[in-house]
């Protein structure tokens, strides 16, 4: 299919076989903790399980394992790196991640680690994408985004293939929304496998992209995202995530979620995995998400100096 169209079932799981041993089948747990708190059964997602400690794992492996192309170049601010550094070297291939100046350091270390060569370049998610295709023209390398592809979208369904099979009755999901590409890969499973539950993104109120997008009905460009999740700020989403599709919280309310995660479910998640519990905690929006909630803790990787300020 092409990779201009949104995927299929059928499409999701396919990539369910091709990432199987490489990707984790990671799991789904009922936070008894949680549950108590909110008055209802809330489950864990725990993306922050996989190999690479996110779940960018899924579509970076879907897209390069079927591509002949011997050089690949990413984009990225950190997660998206990892995956497709992570990916590469799996399959032998050589890679290049562009990310930004101001990039977190922990990141970058596992980008190189994985043999990757790092580019840092400008600011926002436009810049190192236009920086990533002059270099993809200029080496023959294979480009590959971050969201708004076909095979990336699948590969991201399969998280929301295993929660159906994980689990037989839930009302709601909730999804961190960076550039869209995991909420719509999930929704696509969800909805074609549990159609009576709903599927719910949140992203940060500094980078707003897809409620905007979706108040527009057209992509719409946040001027200056800002947030302390940090895989939640491209300036906006793209063609296919915003066909596939929320809630705003603000960075501090994203702080307490994460450290609420690690008190009571005693997980180590990143400012953007903790971001579906900040809408669970806003008593006025988490009232139509239903008694059986599952937050999808999309990731792991802390920086150091976050961490810090979070147990100051």
């Amino acid at each position: 299919m092409p990779s201009n169209h949104l995927p299929r079932l059928s499409d999701v799981e396919a990539a369910a076989r091709r990432i199987s041993g490489v990707a984790s089948r990671t799991p789904l747990i009922e936070s008894l903790a949680l549950s108590r708190r909110f008055g209802r059964s809330v489950y864990l997602k725990l993306e922050c399980f996989q190999p690479i400690r996110v779940f960018k794992i899924r579509g970076a492996y879907n897209k390069i394992s079927q591509t002949s192309a011997r050089k690949i170049v990413a984009a990225s601010s950190g997660n998206h790196g990892i995956a497709v550094a992570y990916s590469s070297r799996l399959l032998g291939k050589q890679c290049t991640v562009v990310v930004p100046e101001a990039a977190v350091k922990e990141k970058v270390d596992v980008i190189q680690e994985y043999g990757a060569e790092v580019v840092k370049f400008g600011k926002y998610h436009s810049d190192r994408e236009e920086k990533a295709r002059e270099i993809a023209t200029e080496t023959g390398a294979t480009f590959v985004p971050p969201f708004n592809d076909h095979d990336i979208i699948a590969g991201q369904g399969t998280c929301g293939l295993e929660i159906a099979q994980q689990l037989d009755d839930f009302d709601s999901v909730v999804v961190p929304v960076g550039g869209g590409g995991l909420i719509s890969g999930i929704s696509i499973a969800i909805n074609s496998l549990r159609p009576s539950a709903r599927v719910y993104g949140v992203e940060p109120a500094g980078a707003a992209k897809m409620q905007a997008s979706l108040s527009a009905g057209r992509i719409v460009a946040v001027k200056e995202p800002k947030s302390i999740a940090d895989g939640l700020v491209p300036a906006s989403v793209g063609e296919l995530t915003l066909e596939a599709c929320q809630k705003n919280v603000e960075d501090d309310e994203i702080l307490v979620a994460m450290k609420l995660l690690m008190q009571e479910a005693h997980i180590f998640p990143e400012p953007s995995g903790s971001a579906p519990l900040a809408v669970l905690s806003k008593s006025e929006e988490s009232s139509r998400l239903g008694d059986r909630v599952v937050l999808v803790i999309s990731g792991g990787n802390v920086s150091l100096s976050l961490l810090n300020r979070l147990l100051s």
